[in-house]
């Protein structure tokens, strides 16, 4: 990890993309449950606003491994929610195609 920074705007980028899809995918495809795929744009911000904060209070300050080994598990997390909407995702628009 090169920085605090850095993994900020990777979480940014990351939940932005989905939420592009959730919005991409309701505007222009009127077949699929628009509140199915808002719940799941809503677990999104949640989830966000969860990693942000995580981010700004890391656990174990004064261990560098400890430290470490946090944010190697928020990347992992932020990663996993990020599939795990993906996923939900592609099953709404399996559901009508």
């Amino acid at each position: 990890m090169a920085s605090v920074r850095s993994l900020k705007k990777e979480i940014d980028l990351l939940m932005s993309l989905v939420l592009n899809d959730c919005f991409y995918i309701v505007e222009y495809n009127t077949k699929v449950d628009a509140v199915a795929v808002m719940k799941i744009a809503e677990g999104v911000i949640e989830k966000h606003r969860e990693f942000r904060i995580r981010v700004n209070h890391p656990d174990g300050k004064d261990d560098p491994k400890l430290v470490k080994r946090y944010f190697n598990d928020l990347i992992s997390d932020v990663l996993s929610a990020a599939d795990e909407a993906f996923e939900k995702l592609s099953a709404e628009v399996k559901k009508v195609a």
